[in-house]
């Protein structure tokens, strides 16, 4: 069945969930007056997973390539609109995010009401990465009170602090390894392989992303959580208790169909009413960053300008724009000597585009930094070889792992192993291009790479998180301002708990 087969079945309010306050359910008095009479109000839990997982990982996906986490991660540079790129950030909504939440819930309101607790423990799964990005966002959110509007009359939700939602989130996703654990073992519980478009009902799968998050989220706080390490080193000891990534097929992702424009590359021309793809070029600093060690990603991600050598920079055939510079349009003679992303960015499907959550490349970049820095062990593994094995990954994904052994990538200065965070952090940026915010997240918690902000832009800094909702002051005021006392002034600059 395709993916948008199972999501034209759900009620469309499940789809396009009331924006505003999206921290409640649903608003009653709505769901009364939109009532119909002749349909089912029963919906399966199986057609809200498919909703939730697709419109997740869509949105994910569309803010890495299409908003401020493109720019902040200097992947993308702006040449039209460049607000994002001037890092001249304004409150930012979150209705989308707690409407996926708020979809979610239900589905493991109904699955535990039918007896369906393995849609309750992916459920669980979701829920923590949903709220673990949110809180990556902007800090200390509405965490514990804010999906109880229905059930509780909780309207104006308390604000948690994030030093509380991380530890929650890493028992929420041991909770649903040790769930699902159970169904794997031999029970009758199994997820519609037809509702999951992810992973087609493979618990084992989910199994591995839930651990795969917790070492995800244990180094991100591991700054201010003294137990993060030891926390780490249990998964890492236990490979049948706590199954993690293991190659590029356990990558949580979801592909395009490209048939219509709600299930198309954002920057595909069914998806890209207004011909946004031009307006998107490829920042100078990963363009440079390719060129230097003449990666052979970057045909894959990049193509070369018209007339390389007909522009301010002779000889060069790729060029990226800088950021926040005056007239970004026309930087180096205009836009024939300006590379563009490369064709498939411009297409609505193509099988290396893929709506990511989280990968094995990633995964292994992770394990590389906490061997490295000797905080813990992987069984048969150095720091050395988990980099190495990040890289081939990548390189695999993007079927250039055979050009790379060819051209003896690995070989070259900046590239053979030398042991340094930086070394390892700017290739984890590079491995993640375009896909998720890891790019920016690392670059804020480590300060690599050390990107160097444009003249037009507001800060000599990149920005540290997203400002808070206007509707929180029009219509959460008092918790907003509660909020603000613990965690400090809601600005770009201001930096979350497990920053400090």
């Amino acid at each position: 069945m395709q993916i948008f087969t199972v999501m034209l079945r759900i009620p469309i309010k499940y789809i396009m969930l009331p924006l505003g306050m999206a921290l409640s359910a649903c608003d009653k008095g709505l769901e009364e007056i939109n009532a119909n009479p002749n349909a089912s109000e029963t919906v399966s839990p199986e057609f809200l997973l498919s909703s939730v997982l697709i419109n997740t990982a869509y949105d994910y996906q569309r803010e890495a390539y299409w908003e401020e986490p493109a720019s902040a991660g200097r992947y993308i540079t702006l040449v039209r609109n460049e607000d994002n790129d001037k890092f001249d950030w304004g409150p930012r909504s979150w209705d989308n995010y707690y409407a996926r939440l708020s979809a979610n819930r239900e589905m493991m309101e109904i699955a535990a009401a039918i007896h369906q607790p393995q849609y309750v423990a992916v459920g669980k799964v979701m829920e923590a990465f949903i709220f673990a990005y949110i809180t990556d966002l902007y800090g200390d959110i509405p965490y514990s009170k804010a999906l109880l509007s229905r059930n509780e009359g909780i309207v104006h939700p308390e604000y948690d602090r994030q030093q509380n939602i991380y530890p929650a989130l890493l028992n929420t996703l041991r909770e649903a390894n040790d769930e699902l654990a159970a169904f794997s073992a031999g029970t009758d519980a199994m997820v519609d392989a037809a509702a999951d478009a992810m992973y087609g009902g493979s618990v084992l799968k989910w199994r591995k992303l839930a651990n795969s998050l917790r070492l995800r989220l244990l180094l991100r706080m591991s700054k201010n959580y003294t137990p993060a390490f030891t926390e780490m080193q249990e998964i890492l000891d236990d490979k049948i208790q706590y199954p993690v990534f293991e190659n590029n097929e356990d990558n949580a992702e979801i592909r395009y169909l490209g048939d219509i424009g709600m299930n198309s590359w954002p920057g595909g021309p069914l998806a890209n009413v207004f011909a946004e793809f031009d307006k998107r070029k490829p920042a100078k600093e990963i363009v440079d960053a390719l060129v230097e060690r003449d990666d052979p990603r970057l045909e894959v991600w990049i193509a070369p300008v018209d007339d390389p050598n007909g522009g301010r920079i002779p000889g060069q055939a790729y060029v990226g724009v800088p950021n926040a510079v005056p007239a970004p349009y026309d930087y180096n003679g205009g836009s024939p000597y300006i590379s563009r992303l490369s064709a498939m960015f411009n297409s609505n499907s193509h099988p290396l585009m893929k709506a990511s959550l989280m990968t094995y490349t990633e995964l292994c970049f992770i394990l590389a930094e906490c061997v490295q820095r000797g905080k813990v062990t992987v069984q048969g593994k150095t720091a050395e070889s988990l980099y190495y094995e990040a890289i081939r990954s990548s390189m695999r994904y993007y079927n250039v792992e055979g050009e790379a052994d060819i051209m003896d990538y690995y070989s070259q200065p900046g590239v053979q192993y030398d042991g340094t965070l930086e070394q390892l952090i700017i290739q984890k940026w590079i491995a993640m291009f375009l896909k998720g915010p890891e790019g920016w997240f690392d670059h804020r918690r480590t300060g690599f790479p050390q990107f160097v902000t444009g003249p037009l832009a507001v800060s000599r800094a990149i920005p540290k998180r997203f400002m808070y909702p206007d509707t929180e002051r029009a219509y959460n005021e008092e918790q907003y301002q509660e909020a603000l006392l613990q965690f400090g002034d809601d600005k770009p600059a201001t930096l979350m708990w497990y920053l400090k």
